[in-house]
């Protein structure tokens, strides 16, 4: 009996442990949708650019809407930990394999910034 209690409540922590990192992954997927047509305006305009790390920043002195690009990079940053802890590596080689994804979908115009820390417009 006692192990049937202590199965049930492993099995309810793991189940409740899961759900929490589904909804938790979904308010991060919903968070970054809802910024991109803001990140794609600014992307298109030249005040960001796609870092080599995978992370947004801004090109030149322009600080336009600085609060959505701090919310992005840091939920970019949240993904890119639980990768990291999924694939056991770190957080920083998933953002840069993330920023060679990046760079291969940029548009033309847009800004990013080669292995070797130059930015170049694509």
């Amino acid at each position: 009996m006692q192990r049937k209690i202590i199965i049930i409540i492993i099995s309810c922590f793991l189940l409740n442990t899961l759900f929490t990192g589904l909804v938790f992954a979904q308010n991060i997927k919903t968070r970054m949708k809802n910024r991109l047509p803001v990140i794609n305006g600014l992307k298109a305009k030249g005040i960001v650019g796609e870092n080599n790390k995978g992370f947004l920043e801004f090109i030149g002195g322009k600080k336009k809407n600085a609060g959505v690009i701090k919310a992005e990079n840091a939920d970019r940053a949240a993904v890119y930990k639980a990768i990291a802890k999924q694939q056991k590596t770190t957080s920083e080689l998933v953002g840069k394999r993330r920023a060679l994804q990046i760079a291969k979908s940029a548009k033309t115009g847009e800004w990013l910034q080669n292995a070797g820390g130059k930015w170049i417009k694509k």
